[in-house]
């Protein structure tokens, strides 16, 4: 990326990734801690995603075994709740929360919740301009074009306006997930803080991700302005 050769870039990003590496460092050291204790009902993640999803009234949405480490997410396209191995079968707090995180997409979903259809509408729209910010951005500056400039700028735009809707649909989740485990008896009301703690710091991770947008989309606007 051009942008690493610039040190203004680097010193804007430095406290990103120290936010993102300790974000991290906290879902794995949550996951590794809660993922050995046995939640109150010993219900399986896939299980309790399922009560869940029949709890709220949808019956329309398979859970699925995915492959790979804390892989889990729902596909609104396929209405298919996908676990990885270490939350599909396992049945301790940290699969259970993790699992019941995901189905409360699922329930967002079946209710219209509006931050989740605007990020489902946004996915390709992002895709696309995550591709061709820079390289738009710089061809107008390579070419002393405003109008492309302005057009890269707006991109990183676009992926910044994602990551933001972000924040409320991943938190929404949780927060439904964390009323069910308890509501239902999937784990107990002594256990509902640990499995919390797991949600908390997957949340951190999109806190970081939405700052490292909003640095990015600032460093360049600092750059269309200089020019």
């Amino acid at each position: 990326m051009f942008q690493l050769m610039d040190p203004t870039y680097l010193m804007m990003m430095v406290p990103v990734l120290v936010l993102a590496g300790i974000a991290q460092m906290m879902v794995k050291s949550a996951f590794a801690k809660y993922s050995k204790t046995a939640s109150y009902s010993g219900l399986t993640g896939a299980q309790a995603a399922e009560r869940m999803l029949r709890g709220g009234g949808v019956f329309d949405v398979s859970v699925e075994q995915s492959k790979g480490f804390l892989s889990d997410h729902y596909d609104p396209s396929r209405k298919a709740l996908r676990l990885s191995p270490d939350v599909y079968g396992s049945s301790s707090l940290a699969a259970v929360g993790i699992a019941c995180h995901e189905a409360g997409h699922a329930l967002q979903h079946a209710e219209g919740y509006m931050p989740l259809t605007l990020r489902t509408v946004l996915v390709p729209v992002t895709s696309l301009s995550s591709n061709l910010a820079i390289y738009v951005f710089f061809l107008g500056m390579m070419f002393r074009s405003d109008l492309m400039v302005l057009v890269g700028c707006g991109m990183f735009a676009v992926a910044f306006v994602f990551a933001l809707v972000t924040l409320p649909v991943e938190w929404d989740a949780s927060a439904r997930a964390k009323q069910h485990i308890v509501m239902t008896g999937v784990v107990s009301p002594t256990q509902e803080q640990d499995a919390a703690k797991v949600l908390n710091a997957a949340f951190l991770t999109y806190v970081a991700g939405a700052v490292a947008s909003l640095m990015t989309l600032l460093y360049y606007l600092m750059r269309a302005k200089r020019r």
